[in-house]
C-alpha cells in the first residue's frame, strides 16, 4: 500500500517558511536590507539537517532483524517456524517494521471482511433506509429511497458494492483515506508516546481519536478505532502478548480466506469453498467503481478497458 505520512519534520519545515514569509507582509519588506557580517557567518537554516536520506539510528526495542523475526515465527508457528521468501530479515530495520506494520493492517482487514463477506452472502444488513428524501425543497427532497435490505438483494457482496450510490462509496472511501492519514501521521503519534514504525514505534499502533490533548478534534469523538472499549487495557503484559500473536496469527489466515471467498465468486476452482454456495460475480472485482459512476471523472475511459487485460 502507499504510506502518505506527515512527519513532524514537515512542520518544522512550514513553521521556518512561514517566518521568512512574514517580513514580505509589511512595507518594510520592500527596502533592501543587509545583514551584519558578524551575523551572517552564523546564521544556519535549521531544518536543513533535518532533511536527509541518511538512515536515523535505531533506538527502539521493537524487532529490527532477523535473529528477531526468527524469534517471532517459531511463537506464531513453532511447526512452520521461520520462513522469508523475500529475505526481508536481510534487509534494514525500517524495512522489517513496514512490513510487520502491513502484515497486522491488512490482517486486521481481512478479518472484518472476512466477517462481512459471510453476513452479507446471507442477507444480514441493517433494517433501515441508506438513503431518504430530506427537506420539502432542493435536490435533495428528490433523492431517492434506498434500504440496506435493497443493497443486499443485488446479490453477493461485490454486487452490493457496486450497487451503493456514488455518494456512498466516495464517503466510505474518504474515511478511509482519512484514518490512513491519521494512522501515519508522526506528530499524532509522538502526541500517543510512539513513533512510526518505521523509526522504531510500534507495528500495528493506531493512534487515538478520542482525546483532549492538542491534536484533539473540534468535535467530540467518544470511541477509538481500536479497542474502542478498553478491553485490552485490562490485560496483563503475558495476556496482551498472546493475544497479539494470536491476531497475527488470525489475520495470516483471514487472508487466505477473504481471497479464496472472491477467487471462488469469479468461478476458481477453490478447495471447500466450490461446494458452500457462493454466489458469483461478473464485475472487475479490483475496480472500485462500476457503471452506475460514470458520472465521476475517468470512470467511463477506465471501463473501457475493464476485461481486456488479458484476465
Amino acid at each position: 500500500q502507499i504510506k502518505n505520512r506527515i512527519p513532524s519534520t514537515a512542520f518544522a519545515a512550514l513553521n521556518q517558511l512561514a517566518m521568512l514569509a512574514a517580513p514580505m507582509l509589511t512595507p518594510l519588506a520592500y527596502a533592501p536590507t543587509v545583514m551584519p557580517t558578524g551575523v551572517r557567518s552564523s546564521v544556519k537554516m535549521s531544518f536543513a539537517d533535518d532533511f536527509t536520506t541518511e538512515p536515523k539510528p535505531w533506538t527502539s526495542s521493537q524487532i529490527s532483524d532477523k535473529a528477531g523475526l526468527e524469534e517471532l515465527a517459531k511463537k506464531l508457528n513453532p511447526v512452520v517456524g521461520y520462513w522469508d521468501p523475500l529475505n526481508i530479515g536481510e534487509s534494514s530495520p525500517e524495512t522489517i517494521g513496514w512490513f510487520r506494520h502491513a502484515e497486522i493492517k491488512h490482517g486486521r482487514v481481512a478479518m472484518a471482511a472476512f466477517v462481512g463477506y459471510c453476513l452479507q452472502s446471507n442477507g444480514v444488513c441493517f433494517p433501515w433506509n441508506l438513503q431518504a428524501p430530506i427537506g420539502g425543497v432542493g435536490p435533495m427532497a428528490s433523492m431517492p429511497t434506498i434500504s440496506f435490505a435493497d443493497i443486499s438483494a443485488a446479490g453477493g457482496p461485490a454486487d452490493q458494492w457496486d450497487a451503493l450510490p456514488t455518494a456512498a462509496k466516495l464517503q466510505i472511501l474518504g474515511v478511509i483515506g482519512f484514518l490512513e492519514m491519521w494512522s501515519e501521521t508522526s506528530a499524532v503519534l509522538k502526541m500517543d508516546g510512539e513513533e512510526h514504525y518505521v523509526r522504531g514505534g510500534k507495528p500495528g499502533y493506531f493512534p487515538k481519536l478520542s482525546r483532549s490533548d492538542d491534536m484533539a478534534f473540534p468535535h467530540p469523538v467518544p470511541l477509538n478505532l481500536w479497542d474502542p472499549f478498553g478491553f485490552t487495557s485490562k490485560m496483563s503484559p503475558e495476556r496482551k502478548e498472546k493475544a497479539l500473536l494470536a491476531e497475527v496469527n488470525n489475520g495470516r489466515l483471514a487472508m487466505i480466506g477473504i481471497f479464496g471467498m472472491i477467487s471462488a465468486s469469479k468461478g476458481l476452482q477453490v478447495p471447500v469453498l466450490d461446494g458452500v454456495g457462493i454466489k458469483p460475480y461478473a464485475g472487475e472485482i479490483m475496480a472500485p467503481f462500476s457503471a452506475g459512476d460514470v458520472s465521476l471523472p475517468y470512470v467511463a475511459d477506465m471501463l473501457k478497458v475493464v476485461g481486456t487485460l488479458g484476465y
